[in-house]
């Protein structure tokens, strides 16, 4: 497999290219464990990602406090420094309470705001840009938007997001619609950076003009993931796509079988990166056959277990 090293040097995106969607470690007793979020953390960046999302939809946030997601927009950023961009999930479906958490975040010392669609309200298209503008306002920090209609219930339009980037502080869009119509309107209308939120869509985003991924999977996969990134940049399409196929099963084992945030503590327990594989309710721990099927796609992606 190509080296990353022997591709064109990347422009200088403004969230990175390759991110990974962190998850949020817990101690045993299910308190936070801020040591182990900063130590996973750096080794994603010794991995090869570039950008860190913490606290999004496979932190847990929905089950954190604000205090529980300030300390981890803490102490991430103070782990990886400057060594990659740091967005804070502060987008809840309050905007109140989203602007509140964003300047918090804001005095944090983070590079970026992750803000998802409202979800549950159910917005018209006009509520959904007026929530987004609202947040953008209230910092200096650049957004990302986070298009996931499959969680929030509701779709941001193309032309709501064309609307959207007119604002200087939104520069970015975490596609996770998996609706390739709708995302080529908006390649073709605005200057956002577009991030495949859908693992295994990242190749043929790019191929549109996404600049990289936003990703589970990339806990345990990152220098993969840097290899298909980098090479579609590069205009590398053979590379990218050898790189593509190569994670194909190691996708299939972290979001096919249970709940993101669930397969990938797992995974990093077991290669012993997480001491302990706890999540918050509602989620909750595999069957074994739902764990033996997960091991069954590892192992098919090369790995020994």
């Amino acid at each position: 497999m190509a080296e990353s090293g022997l591709h064109t040097p990347r422009k200088n995106y403004t969230f990175g290219t390759v991110l990974t969607a962190m998850v949020t470690p817990f101690k045993d007793n299910g308190e936070v464990d801020y040591d182990a979020a900063a130590k996973l953390a750096t080794k994603l960046v010794d991995d090869g990602c570039d950008g860190l999302v913490v606290t999004g939809t496979t932190g847990e946030t929905s089950t954190l406090t604000d205090e529980e997601n300030l300390g981890m927009f803490k102490a991430v950023k103070d782990a990886v420094g400057d060594r990659c961009k740091v967005i804070a999930g502060t987008g809840t479906n309050d905007t109140a309470h989203s602007i509140s958490l964003s300047k918090r975040a804001a005095e944090i010392g983070v590079d970026g705001l992750l803000i998802v669609t409202p979800y549950y309200n159910k917005p018209s298209q006009a509520g959904v840009k007026a929530h987004f503008e609202a947040i953008a306002s209230a910092t200096e920090l650049p957004v990302m938007l986070y298009d996931i209609p499959g969680r929030a219930g509701i779709a941001i339009s193309p032309e709501t997001i064309i609307a959207l980037a007119q604002h200087p502080n939104i520069v970015a869009l975490k596609d996770a619609k998996a609706d390739y119509q709708s995302t080529t309107t908006v390649l073709a209308n605005t200057d956002l950076d577009v991030y495949s939120g859908d693992d295994g869509l990242t190749l043929p985003l790019m191929a549109a003009g996404a600049v990289g991924v936003v990703s589970v999977t990339a806990h345990i996969a990152a220098a993969q993931y840097r290899i298909l990134v980098d090479a579609m940049l590069a205009g590398d399409l053979a590379t990218a796509r050898k790189a593509h196929f190569e994670l194909d099963p190691i996708q299939r084992a972290v979001m096919s079988h249970v709940q993101g945030a669930v397969a990938a503590k797992h995974i990093l327990n077991w290669q012993g990166v997480l001491p302990n594989t706890v999540v918050r309710l509602p989620l909750v721990a595999p069957s074994e056959t739902e764990l033996e099927t997960i091991r069954t796609d590892l192992r098919e992606g090369g790995w020994e277990l």
